[in-house]
């Protein structure tokens, strides 16, 4: 099994980032509005974004697996976003993308890709959590088949405030499971949910 392959989509390319990509990242993680619901602050420095690329990325792909990806569109091959999946037991999925990409569907393009290839992988489950007050992240979710499980009060660090998070999960295999780590850990409670 290759160790992060190249995924293809109509529009896209989903590759490991490169220490090239510094530039791209550091656009994107640099912006207040697109990391407001992320649990790091925007980068000041261009070092900064090399160290978020070295420690969260380039340090992932000597692991056995992993699914950390950055997105970019087939015609340029510029990191315009990210989609990863923790590799530790919550399999924690995430995604960001820059600003001006935003409501064009690409995040969910970008996202299905990676489940399909964690499906051919055989990994169990995916969980991803949203902040209430970012409802567009839990659509994403929603169209990707994930299913809501619980919502949790969380003294979000490091930006030390109160965040509501909902959390939804993926059974890849078919099992009927729910990961429960938040749910034991943080007072929690069951919303009732429209879907989409």
């Amino acid at each position: 099994m290759e160790n992060t392959p190249t995924l293809l989509t109509p529009r896209l390319i989903l590759r490991r980032f490169t220490p090239e990509d510094a530039p791209a990242l550091f656009v994107i993680l640099r912006d207040e509005e697109v990391n407001t619901f992320l649990p790091w602050f925007p980068v000041k420095t261009l070092e900064e974004a090399r160290q978020h690329l070295q420690e969260r990325y380039l340090s992932q792909y000597s692991r056995p697996q992993s699914y950390h990806y950055a997105v970019c569109l087939r015609e340029e091959n510029q990191p315009i976003g990210y989609v990863n999946v923790s590799d530790n037991e919550s399999r924690d999925f995430g995604y960001g993308l820059r600003k001006e990409y935003w409501h064009q569907g690409i995040t969910t393009e970008a996202a299905k890709a990676v489940v399909e290839q964690l499906r051919r992988d055989a990994v169990p489950y995916i969980t991803a959590t949203h902040d209430v007050n970012n409802p567009r992240s839990g659509a994403v979710m929603q169209k990707l088949g994930m299913k809501y499980q619980y919502s949790y009060r969380e003294q979000w660090q490091p930006k030390n405030f109160p965040v509501v998070f909902r959390m939804y999960q993926l059974n890849l295999d078919g099992k009927d499971r729910v990961y429960r780590a938040y749910w034991e850990q943080y007072p929690h409670f069951v919303e009732e949910l429209l879907s989409l």
